[in-house]
């Protein structure tokens, strides 16, 4: 088959949808994504994808813009015509849907999150509800990474019961993020995250603030992109100011964020609403004691008490007490959280499940159509 990944960032697909994408490939199957350009479009072509660009504006909702970008998806569907459509992100998901309707082509989105649009409340999220409702309404799988998310879009009409299917997240490749012993030294928090206002970046700062003029000696990294296109985007210049005054460690970014997991000791995400954390995932997998906000998404991933600790979200002062009860942990009791953290990620979130689903919501939505193109090929 033909199967076409449309995402609003061409580096998603490799940080996120990887194992679906492989998947693909090791079945046989043409993979050809539709994103932005950006400096990941060449390791997906080493993976065996094909790419085609996609101009869009990834920030808010601009019905002109979105208007211009469902015809760009409508003709692009139209020209490579594949068999089948994943989706990821909000409009791609949205807009896609719409253009895959139009074209006649099955679409399987799948809901990461739902964004400061459908979280702002108001009339900015009555129409992203509205088109949701639209977008989604004759669907046969829309895929979801949380239970909350999903029984929203239920209670919300957005989708129907037997539309929605839940995902463990992106899933996560036990063997390549596998578990490492805890480091020695001075305590070491790592928050990985692009730098945004609803990943909770201001929060942990000021509770890096707080927790080090009783503790001096623990860190806080700060790992992730400057600068995205997104409204709630924190400039470079506060990364900076942040650093000079001792706050942070500022890592930039990175394309392998293992070792980086491995020199921590806790891995952190004060987010706003999450749809499946990839980087409590992986930092769960690595055997890392976890910290998250208590919101829909980051608890799905932690066991309050067990695999680690939850916290208020936008409250720099919980998220502060949440470092020192980590801190006052034994060495022995942060060694086990993270270990079973790592049964946690063993027993619910192995990358398999994830691929294993695809395949069959992929089957299910093409079986009539490809029965057709067999048969229109033997007459």
């Amino acid at each position: 088959m033909h199967v076409l990944i449309t995402v609003n960032a061409a580096w998603n697909v490799m940080n996120f949808r990887r194992p679906v994408l492989e998947g693909l490939i090791a079945r046989r199957h043409r993979v050809t994504v539709l994103a932005p350009h950006d400096d990941k479009v060449a390791d997906l072509q080493s993976l065996g994808a094909w790419y085609v660009p996609l101009t869009m504006d990834c920030r808010g909702l601009n019905p002109l813009r979105d208007a211009a970008l469902i015809l760009r998806l409508f003709r692009q569907f139209r020209t490579v015509a594949p068999d089948v459509v994943l989706s990821y992100t909000i409009k791609n998901n949205i807009f896609g849907a719409l253009a895959a309707r139009w074209t006649g082509v099955p679409f399987i989105p799948n809901v990461s999150g739902l964004g400061t649009a459908f979280l702002s409340g108001g009339a900015l999220q009555r129409v992203a509800e509205t088109l949701y409702r639209m977008a989604f309404r004759k669907l046969d799988t829309v895929f979801f990474q949380n239970s909350e998310d999903r029984d929203l879009f239920v209670e919300r009409r957005l989708v129907r019961p037997e539309q929605a299917r839940l995902l463990p997240g992106s899933g996560i490749d036990l063997d390549r993020f596998a578990p490492t012993p805890l480091p020695e030294g001075p305590p070491t928090f790592l928050m990985i995250a692009r730098l945004l206002r609803d990943k909770g970046v201001l929060e942990y700062v000021e509770a890096a603030r707080q927790v080090r003029a009783s503790h001096p000696d623990v860190r806080f990294q700060l790992l992730g992109a400057a600068d995205t296109e997104n409204r709630t985007a924190i400039g470079i210049e506060a990364v900076r100011e942040w650093q000079a005054e001792g706050a942070i460690d500022y890592l930039g970014t990175s394309t392998d964020v293992r070792p980086q997991i491995a020199a921590a000791t806790c891995v952190v995400l004060p987010s706003y609403r999450e749809g499946a954390p990839r980087t409590l995932i992986e930092g769960a997998a690595m055997a890392r004691p976890l910290i998250a906000t208590d919101v829909p998404g980051c608890r799905s991933v932690v066991d309050r008490g067990r695999t680690g600790f939850l916290c208020e979200a936008k409250s720099p002062e919980s998220l502060a007490e949440a470092c020192r009860r980590f801190l006052a942990l034994p060495r022995e009791a942060q060694i086990a959280m993270g270990t079973a953290g790592r049964q946690k990620m063993e027993a619910e979130f192995d990358q398999k499940v994830v691929v294993a689903a695809y395949m069959d919501a992929i089957e299910r939505v093409t079986s009539g159509r490809m029965d057709m193109s067999f048969s229109l090929a033997e007459n």
